[in-house]
């Protein structure tokens, strides 16, 4: 691909993008939001914390060295830090970068 090949999808796909996040402000604007739509944003951030704590421990040994240690603490750390602030986004990013983390370095 030559550069202004590489121009023009960057430019489609930040249009699309742009297009895609305004579509609910211009389809909802007046009206009341579908129970779907309430029911994913009420129970999605819970989803999302279950599945990362279900890929962070699929392949944790805990009969060997270091017992799952950096898994445990990822996640405990998550969890003080969703009770501290209550907020979903806060926990799921920190506590993510810690497992990342320790995962890489240790």
């Amino acid at each position: 691909m030559n550069n202004n090949e590489i121009f023009i999808a960057i430019l489609i796909m930040s249009i699309i993008s742009y297009f895609i996040r305004a579509l609910p402000f211009l389809f909802f604007r007046n009206k009341e939001l579908p129970s779907c739509f309430l029911f994913i944003g009420k129970y999605f951030p819970s989803v999302v914390i279950t599945i990362l704590i279900i890929y962070t421990l699929k392949d944790v040994n805990f009969l060997l060295v270091p017992y799952g240690l950096k898994e445990i603490c990822s996640i405990v750390f998550t969890g003080i830090l969703h009770l501290i602030f209550k907020n979903y986004l806060i926990s799921i990013f920190f506590g993510t970068i810690l497992y990342m983390g320790l995962v890489q370095l240790v």
